[in-house]
C-alpha cells in the first residue's frame, strides 16, 4: 500500500479522525526535493502500515490546509496525533529519521 492522497475532502476523517497516527507529506509536482522524497515516503507507507497511516497532500490543490499548519517549505512532514501536530520536519529526510518521528 502506498501513501493516500490527502485533500480537503478527506482530509478530517483521514487525519483528525484517524485512530493511528498519521504522517502527512506536504508536497508539490514541481519540487525537486519532493519528488526524491517521494519513494521514502511511499517505502514509510508499506512497511509501517501497522503503525502509522501515510498520507500525502499536494500544496498546490490543497493550499489553505497547507496554510493552517503553516507550511512554508516543502517537502515537509507532519506527523498528527489525535487530530493535532505533535512533531514537523522540513527537508528530505533518510528513512530511519523519518521512522524516529513515530516511534
Amino acid at each position: 500500500m502506498n501513501a493516500i492522497v490527502i485533500n480537503k475532502d478527506n482530509f478530517e476523517k483521514e487525519v483528525l479522525q484517524s485512530d493511528k497516527p498519521v504522517l502527512v507529506d506536504f508536497w508539490a509536482s514541481w519540487c525537486g526535493p519532493c519528488r526524491m522524497f517521494s519513494p521514502t515516503v511511499d517505502a514509510i507507507a508499506e512497511e509501517y502500515a501497522d503503525e502509522v497511516k501515510v498520507g500525502k497532500l499536494n500544496v498546490d490543490d490543497e493550499g489553505s490546509i497547507a496554510a493552517q499548519y503553516h507550511v512554508a517549505s516543502i517537502p515537509t512532514i507532519i506527523l498528527f496525533k489525535n487530530g493535532e501536530p505533535v512533531k514537523r520536519s522540513v527537508g528530505a529526510l533518510p528513512k530511519d529519521a523519518v521512522v524516529e518521528m513515530f516511534r
